[in-house]
């Protein structure tokens, strides 16, 4: 618990003598990001959800708008789909993505264009059997 401060005692110097102490004990050794430059967040603009931009950063999370979130899972799928063990397991993903992409294409969420058409399912699968032959 925090000692109070004494009356009559000038409250900054009072403070300064806190943390004095508390520096003489060792309390501010092991804090994060000691001996290190101030990162470059805090020369910028106030931001009051700092806090939570910088825990998804920390934890590699991120979130893109609907479109460009599509955007990557179907050039994701289309890699997939590529290694993907079987043509019948290609199909399937190619398909899967191409029904995404069609309800986007008709049904547009706010957010960039999609800028993806359906893939064309014999295509991949051509080049998926290029791809085993080889």
């Amino acid at each position: 618990m925090t000692e109070r401060k004494p009356p009559g005692v000038d409250f900054e110097s009072w403070v300064d003598r806190q943390i004095r102490n508390a520096d003489a004990r060792g309390e501010f050794a092991e804090l994060p990001g000691a001996g290190k430059p101030l990162p470059s967040e805090v020369d910028s603009t106030y931001d009051e959800l700092w806090w939570v931009k910088r825990k998804m950063a920390r934890e590699g999370f991120s979130v893109l708008p609907p479109t460009l979130a599509l955007r990557k899972e179907a050039e994701d799928a289309l890699e997939a789909a590529l290694g993907a063990p079987s043509e019948r397991a290609a199909r399937r993903i190619v398909e899967e993505i191409n029904a995404k992409i069609r309800e986007v294409m008709f049904k547009p969420p706010p957010g960039p264009p999609l800028g993806k058409k359906p893939y064309d399912v014999e295509e991949v699968v051509r080049r998926w059997r290029e791809r085993r032959a080889g």
